[in-house]
């Protein structure tokens, strides 16, 4: 890719390398927790490690660049560990969080297969960048036992590198995510970090998701940066100011 910034695509490859540990059976992910969540009305949740973005704002920093944390685990024993824990807490939703879960696909779509006979659905929350590729975006939406949530870093591409340091092209593998999973008729929602972000670059998002598919519109879903200490520890020595955020008490705030 040619412009400012790292280029996200290559950066999967290096973390998968880190992150991902090949097996005769599947291959095993590295993941550093397991644990409930009040999200989506409640869900079980498994936290990975290593992301293809750098996103100055992330909760999780810690666990995206430093791909050594955690522990290994099999598909099987990640889907166990959801399963048992959503039993637990009464829930019927499960997700991986906390970096880039399409990261290692064969390790992905071999845990999705684990939950396909299990009373649960399995939310994929992810950036998109790799299902760019179509091949992959059909190997997803092609699940019945899946609803996936991409998350856009910006409303822009200048937007975007400002937060993340990628190069501004990897907004435009977001989109192409999103056009993938539109065409695969896939279960699916948009999400958009709007902190740093206009009214004015909002709208023209909007346009174009409604351009993809009018239903993007009705469901779509706006993210604000919650400013716990190091983010906004690392948000001020970056230089870098949201105009929206959420307080840990989940208090909105102009800054």
């Amino acid at each position: 890719m040619k412009g400012r910034g790292y280029d996200p695509i290559r950066l999967s490859e290096v973390v998968e390398k880190q992150v991902i540990r090949p097996t005769l059976k599947m291959p095993l992910r590295r993941y550093y927790r397991f644990r409930y969540s009040k999200h989506y009305g409640g869900i079980y949740t498994a936290d990975a490690v290593g992301c293809n973005l750098r996103c100055v704002f992330c909760w999780s920093y810690r666990y995206i660049t430093n791909p050594n944390l955690g522990n290994f685990y099999s598909p099987e024993e990640v889907a166990r560990k959801l399963v048992d824990g959503a039993a637990y807490y009464g829930v019927e939703k499960v997700r991986v969080s906390g970096a880039e879960p399409t990261i290692g696909r064969e390790h992905l779509i071999a845990l999705i297969d684990q939950l396909k006979h299990e009373n649960v659905l399995f939310i994929l929350e992810t950036n998109g960048i790799l299902l760019s590729e179509e091949a992959y975006a059909k190997r997803i939406a092609n699940q019945d036992n899946v609803h996936v949530r991409i998350s856009l870093k910006g409303g822009s591409p200048s937007t975007f590198h400002k937060i993340t340091g990628a190069c501004e092209e990897g907004f435009e593998l977001q989109l192409e995510a999103i056009r993938n999973l539109a065409r695969l008729d896939a279960n699916f929602h948009v999400s958009a970090v709007v902190s740093f972000s206009t009214n004015d670059e909002i709208r023209s998002l909007l346009l174009v998701l409604k351009d993809i598919k009018d239903s993007l519109v009705t469901t779509f879903e706006p993210e604000l940066v919650v400013l716990y200490p190091k983010v906004l520890e690392r948000l001020m020595k970056a230089n870098l100011k949201p105009l929206l955020a959420l307080t840990p008490k989940g208090e909105i705030v102009r800054m």
